[in-house]
């Protein structure tokens, strides 16, 4: 029996699983199951800690519904961090969670039910991101599909985003286009996908693909990627409200874009995986 604690951020559904509860290896045969919504509990992944770390308070280790493993999810670092509240090993104070994407900070407000997090600095480099090609910042450049061509930003926080800029948005287009894009050349490691409107200077509107989940209700780091290049880009300030299918977070920009986001978190569930789920493995 594996215990599980289910949290939802604006949608975007996460399993949080202490290690020390694992009977078994929880290899990526398993996490397909858990996360299938007809047969297994569902969710937009799995979050696995808290782990130890050197260089923070705790560690985590973030893992999508195909199996593979992310840098950094910003919902899942809201959930990961109500559930530490839950469990009393944090408090008001600010502490520190290690990630493949690097180390953020989060705070507990609202008994738990909002969390800040600071995400760390976005960056536009090719380098960085990746992005294939010369090294640059990837602003305003061009994917020509048999579709029409589209003009996007790539940026990363710890894992891959591609921003495409758009009149008008729907979940259709998140849906047709955001595999195409996923796992488009130019992106060695794959990458997640906004399609973004903005409506003023100060609000953004995307629908979403995520590498390695599909289609997402909300996502902390694509708001935060999203929000940053719309602040790039000139098209908004530096604080920007970014609307979703599933609900609205805050970015907060700072001059060297270091990112801060603030979000609601709920708890759904808790109980016990039977092993018979795993009959088939």
């Amino acid at each position: 029996m594996w215990k599980f604690y289910k949290y939802h951020a604006l949608g975007n559904d996460y399993l949080v699983i202490n290690p020390q509860d694992l009977s078994c290896d929880l290899t990526p045969e398993k996490i397909k199951i858990i996360c299938d919504r007809n047969f297994g509990i569902g969710s937009d992944g799995i979050l696995l800690g808290p782990l130890p770390s050197n260089t923070a308070k705790f560690a985590l280790r973030i893992f999508n519904p195909d199996g593979s493993e992310a840098e950094k999810s910003g919902n899942g670092l809201r959930i990961f961090s109500r559930y530490l509240w839950d469990m009393g090993w944090v408090n008001e104070e600010p502490f520190s969670i290690e990630t493949a994407g690097g180390i953020v900070q989060s705070v507990i407000k609202d008994a738990g039910k909002t969390v800040q997090v600071e995400m760390g600095k976005v960056s536009f480099w090719s380098r960085d991101i990746p992005v294939v090609g010369d090294d640059r910042e990837v602003i305003q450049e061009k994917i020509f599909l048999d579709e029409g061509i589209f003009t996007f930003c790539a940026a990363t926080i710890g894992n891959p985003h591609c921003v495409i800029l758009l009149d008008d948005i729907n979940s259709d287009v998140a849906r047709n286009f955001g595999p195409i894009f996923e796992f488009f050349p130019l992106f060695p490691n794959r990458t997640n996908v906004q399609f973004m409107k903005v409506l003023d200077r100060n609000t953004i509107q995307i629908e979403i693909w995520e590498r390695g989940a599909g289609y997402t209700l909300a996502s902390g780091s694509s708001s935060s990627a999203a929000a940053a290049t719309a602040h790039k880009l000139g098209l908004c300030d530096s604080e920007i409200t970014v609307k979703m299918p599933g609900g609205e977070i805050l970015i907060q920009i700072k001059d060297d874009f270091n990112i801060s986001m603030t979000g609601a978190v709920t708890k759904v569930a808790q109980g016990e995986l039977s092993q018979e789920l795993f009959t088939d493995i």
